[in-house]
């Protein structure tokens, strides 16, 4: 001990707001670019809050070339009369004090996503300038706010026949990191908010690109399923739809198979993205199970098969939305991402269990199809359950666990280590000369690559050019991947910077999307830039990686004495070179692939590496004009 004393005196009270400006990331998760958007959807949801109360059908979102952004709603307008025990304006305690708010009263909202009661005071908090603008009673108020702090007391600033409320802000960049608002971003949640809230209208626009968003979807989470398999081969042209009320809880279900083998399921509580599931997701799941097996027995599908399908099997090639509405959801922590509430899981596997034997029952042709493919589903695993056993065994009887062609680097830290994987034998050999043995892999790829949107899991597992992947990385696959068992922090795909090795870059995210996801999620996936050309004059050498960029270095260099080397491959690259362009850290270029849009990755994969032409065909003349050919 120092001796210091600790007394009452070291006890710090951090009142109003203070609480918020000084720990930000206990109320938004963080102060990055997901953070900051977090702020929009913080005061969008107080919108549809609105809308689930029946008040509210239309809500903008604008994005100002100053920065700033605005929300405004046609519903009832905040109110503005003066709150009897705070003593100021009712639309002032919501703007400026935590945990007040309409939705801890049952009259004013029966569910909401927002309980916590923190949010529109938690942007105002986070906002170097908050402008709020109320249309009640036929009149305009108005009020500022920076930091938090009121700078005017509540006015009336003219007179209107709307209602509703405008909230303007500007992020305090002193707390964030980016104050940058994307469109594609928002685009990501509004899309959500309107698939999952039937009719309502929600305009986006930025007016710093001119771009604009109009989502309105008059068919709920039937049409948000139908979105997801746009481009996909269905089983069945209309999706299943359920829905149910309980215990003052509603929710809602539709579900469509396509011929593909991914499970896409989306769950939602109150609006919210719940991405780790919860006790929603869970009823749903085992309702699903039990109500496909229980047809496959009565209609005595199995016959001399050896397996039952399992779960997993019966998801296979599903895309499914569920959505509960709930007066008091419990989540796991601020961010919500759990749901916990324990009854909700029986509510929904009872409901649902008994309408789906319903359906089938009626629908016999779509039940039988879904049997026969979660039969085959079952099939294939067990199929890859010998693959997996197979692999275990041919890696153990060949050089300790690992793949022959793998240098691997000397250390064993996952966090300091990566892999390349490069394109071709003859770039693999200039990588491992070149790279740094203590730190850097390379795993040399040659053939041609599986393409997994179309292979289900015993396919991948039994390719010659997937498993060499799978055995370097160490993490396994599909659902017994584990991150955490993860060889290298950083996978590296080094391909050709011309159309073929764009294809195979592609090929290799597909698999790592749809196989191994938790890798993009976390962002360990990188795509390394080699340059495109090598400008030489005399002792002086610039690499350069675009055409724009080799035609400015001529213009500043002259074009005397000056030599071009144009890269049409790796391989062409002796080992310092590729060291000094891609492989050293202190000079390369890397890209990291991140997904912020999970539903539209999806979608774009689809339609890139999926079975159907036309879509890819009309991507393609959309986007060609983005492409420039070096002949």
């Amino acid at each position: 001990m120092d001796g210091t004393k600790y007394t009452a005196k070291n006890i710090k009270v951090l009142k109003g707001l203070e609480a918020v400006r000084k720990r930000p990331t206990m109320y938004i998760g963080g102060v990055t670019e997901r953070g900051l958007h977090h702020l929009v959807y913080e005061v969008v949801d107080n919108s549809i809050d609105e809308a689930l109360a029946g008040f509210c059908n239309k809500i903008v979102v604008i994005i100002y070339e100053d920065g700033s952004i605005s929300i405004e709603d046609n519903g009832r307008g905040i109110p503005v009369e003066m709150h009897k025990t705070e003593k100021v304006p009712a639309v002032e305690v919501v703007m400026t004090v935590l945990h007040a708010g309409g939705k801890f009263d049952d009259k004013s909202y029966k569910v909401s996503g927002g309980l916590h009661g923190v949010g529109v005071s938690v942007v105002n908090a986070l906002s170097k300038r908050l402008d709020v603008e109320i249309y009640k009673k036929g009149k305009i108020y108005h009020q500022y706010y920076e930091k938090g702090i009121p700078q005017i007391e509540l006015e009336v600033t003219g007179r209107t026949t709307k209602t509703g409320t405008k909230v303007i802000f500007s992020p305090d960049d002193s707390i964030f990191e980016t104050i940058d608002f994307s469109f594609d971003y928002l685009s990501v949640r509004l899309r959500e908010l309107a698939f999952l809230n039937k009719g309502i209208r929600i305009l986006l626009k930025d007016e710093i690109t001119n771009k604009k968003h109009s989502f309105q979807y008059d068919g709920g989470i039937i049409s948000f399923v139908e979105f997801l398999n746009e481009n996909k081969k269905v089983l069945f042209n209309a999706p299943i739809y359920i829905s149910g009320t309980r215990n003052s809880t509603e929710f809602e279900v539709s579900i469509q198979y396509n011929e593909g083998f991914q499970e896409t399921i989306y769950s939602f509580a109150n609006n919210i993205n719940t991405i780790e599931g919860g006790t929603h997701l869970s009823g749903f799941k085992s309702a699903l199970t039990r109500a496909v097996n229980a047809y496959i027995k009565n209609a005595n599908l199995l016959k001399n098969e050896k397996v039952t399908p399992g779960g997993s099997d019966i998801r296979e090639g599903i895309s499914a939305i569920i959505s509960v509405k709930l007066r008091d959801p419990q989540f796991e922590g601020q961010t919500k991402t759990k749901l916990q509430n324990s009854e909700i899981e029986g509510i929904i596997n009872s409901i649902v269990y008994e309408k789906l034997m319903v359906f089938f029952e009626e629908n016999p042709a779509e039940a039988k199809n879904i049997s026969l493919k979660a039969i085959l589903g079952a099939r294939s695993r067990e199929a890859a359950r010998k693959a997996r056993e197979l692999t275990r065994r041919k890696s153990v009887l060949e050089s300790g666990s690992l793949p022959g062609k793998l240098a691997d680097c000397s250390i064993q830290d996952p966090s300091q280590t990566e892999i390349f994987l490069v394109e071709g034998d003859s770039a693999g050999g200039s990588a491992k000369m070149g790279r740094d043995r203590t730190f850097q892999a390379i795993l040399p790829l040659w053939g041609k690559m599986l393409n997994t949107e179309k292979a289900r899991i015993d396919k991948v597992l039994n390719n010659d050019k997937i498993q060499p992947i799978i055995l370097a990385l160490g993490a396994g696959i599909g659902e017994e991947f584990d991150v955490t068992k993860l060889r290298y922090s950083k996978i590296v795909i080094m391909s050709d910077a011309d159309v073929d090795g764009q294809h195979i870059a592609t090929l290799l995210l597909t698999f790592f999307f749809r196989y191994m996801r938790p890798l993009v999620e976390y962002g360990h996936v990188y795509i390394a830039r080699p340059p495109l050309f090598l400008i030489k004059r005399g002792k002086m050498k610039r690499y350069v990686y675009t055409i724009e960029e080799r035609d400015e270095a001529l213009k500043e260099l002259g074009s005397k004495g000056i030599l071009i080397q144009r890269y049409k491959g790796l391989g062409e690259m002796n080992a310092d070179q590729l060291w000094e362009t891609t492989l050293d850290p202190e000079k390369r270029i890397l890209i990291s692939v991140k997904i912020d849009d999970a539903i539209e990755a999806d979608r774009m994969f689809t339609i890139l590496m999926g079975d159907e032409v036309e879509p890819r065909r009309e991507f393609i003349e959309e986007n060609a004009k983005y492409i420039e050919i070096d002949v």
